[in-house]
């Protein structure tokens, strides 16, 4: 499969703090990424970067052999979509207006939105359980209501490559497991290139085909969960004793804590 984003030596950061260091990345096109690692290793900040929210200190992102820092804004994002961990929306807009906001890359200037755009703002509600609440104020929702509009509106821009950062932090488990199936099954028939960062060890294990582990700023291991999600690389990342057994349902690599007390306990 051919590569859709590639990283090259990518460092960045917040004014003179460099978060992400040397960075060296192939998102291949049809991959589902997830990005894992302890808090502030960096991993909303790879993002931010790879998004064109935040200027490289050093290095340089291609899509599609393109240099990005090269690529207007619009053509920017009919290509790549993006979900932040949190989304503060000062106005209040309707759902079906956020939603369409989604559209806006492929409109032309001052272009008001067809019946075809309307129909791909509706389908995308319907998708993230949303629909019911399409008159409603984006202010009037929980934050897990409005987690759910902001992917349907990253689902409406219809991407090639969709991030994801911490999407289902202010979820319950039912909708967790509901939005990353409907993430699943684009990636698989649509084709959709998907990056999410993931606190959940478990649920990254279960749902990415690649992993990328992050710890201080730098890669510490990057590849199928199997190779990735071990209790070595996880010990030596998140300084926490884990047991890592198979899901014997998946097979795929399962992640126990135990707790300090546990650890000291003889046995």
């Amino acid at each position: 499969m051919p590569v859709l984003m590639e990283t090259k030596g990518l460092s960045g950061g917040y004014h003179d703090d460099i978060v992400v260091k040397n960075i060296n990345l192939r998102i291949i096109s049809g991959d589902f990424l997830g990005i894992i690692g302890p808090n502030g290793s960096g991993k909303s900040t790879l993002l931010r970067l790879m998004t064109k929210a935040l200027v490289p200190r050093n290095g340089s992102v291609w899509l599609d052999g393109k240099d990005v820092s090269r690529l207007g804004l619009k053509d920017f994002t009919r290509k790549v979509a993006f979900v932040p961990q949190d989304t503060i929306i000062a106005f209040p807009f309707t759902v079906e207006e956020i939603v369409l906001m989604g559209r806006i890359p492929h409109m032309t200037r001052l272009q008001s939105e067809t019946k075809e755009d309307r129909a791909i703002a509706e389908r995308s509600l319907s998708l993230t359980d949303c629909k019911h609440l399409m008159n409603k104020n984006i202010d009037e929702l929980s934050s897990g209501e409005r987690q759910r509009v902001i992917i349907a509106k990253a689902l409406a821009q219809e991407p090639a490559l969709l991030f994801l950062d911490e999407p289902t932090s202010h979820l319950d488990i039912g909708h967790q497991i509901q939005i990353l199936d409907l993430l699943k099954k684009f990636n698989r028939e649509n084709g959709i290139t998907v990056v999410i960062v993931l606190h959940d060890l478990n649920l990254a294990s279960e749902y990415c085909e690649n992993i990328l582990l992050l710890d201080k700023g730098a890669v510490f291991a990057e590849g199928h969960p199997d190779d990735v999600l071990t209790y070595q690389n996880i010990e030596a990342v998140y300084k926490t004793v884990v047991v890592v057994k198979k899901n014997p349902m998946s097979s795929r690599p399962c992640v126990f804590t135990v707790p300090g007390e546990s650890v000291c306990r003889p046995r």
